[in-house]
């Protein structure tokens, strides 16, 4: 079917894959759980859109350019560690003003949207993860072109979407009635900024392909 094979096998693969949690399921989390549901909601969104960067990339083939070169592969990493570890910063000395946190209370939803997008599309793990995994759906003598990998990573999106919203949702409602907690909110923001700023460094530890 247009150039894919096993396409059930890989619906599983990546639901499998989804509901493991990773780095931009505690970024989701961290959002949710310290800003609510509307912030968590558009983290989601945001990593989702990046996730589709990653998809055309592939489909291109410019991710492939990245696994290749490693001045390329570093440059995206800083770029994301740094871009990661400054919100942690942020977190870590808002003050708990209820959960949401008061140096980011005045972003709007259009740049939470905007922070998530980044925080997925400057990954490069995530690049090298869509490289090595869609391929393998994809027939060796594909007639199609880029569109197998497009309709597979729309699939994998998909699946982790809803995923995410469900995530994003139930945390931020399991959290509501600690809101109001000014202790309880000072705490949140410190583990949010030590999360972001562990994910920040995690990422570092990232190398390129060889």
């Amino acid at each position: 079917m247009f150039g894919i094979v096993n396409y059930g096998l890989f619906v599983l693969s990546g639901v499998l894959l989804n509901i493991t949690p990773g780095s931009d399921t505690l970024y989701i989390l961290g959002r949710s759980i310290s800003q609510g549901k509307k912030a968590g909601i558009m983290s989601v969104l945001g990593i989702g859109t990046g996730a589709l960067v990653h998809t055309l990339l592939v489909a291109v083939g410019l991710s492939a350019l990245l696994a290749r070169s490693v001045l390329a592969f570093n440059l995206i990493k800083y770029l994301g560690a740094a871009y990661i570890m400054y919100l942690g910063v942020r977190a870590w000395f808002a003050k708990g003003d209820g959960l949401a946190l008061k140096t980011l209370e005045p972003d709007s939803p259009l740049k939470i949207y905007g922070q998530g997008v980044l925080n997925n599309v400057l990954n490069p793990k995530v690049a090298l993860f869509f490289l090595a995994f869609l391929p393998q759906f994809v027939t060796k003598d594909n007639p199609f072109g880029p569109l197998p990998f497009i309709l597979l990573g729309l699939t994998f999106v998909t699946t982790g979407t809803l995923w995410c919203l469900l995530l994003a949702v139930f945390s931020s409602l399991a959290t509501a009635k600690l809101r109001g907690n000014h202790q309880f909110a000072t705490l949140l923001n410190k583990l949010t900024g030590v999360l972001f700023v562990g994910l920040g460094l995690n990422l570092l530890r990232a190398k390129a392909a060889n």
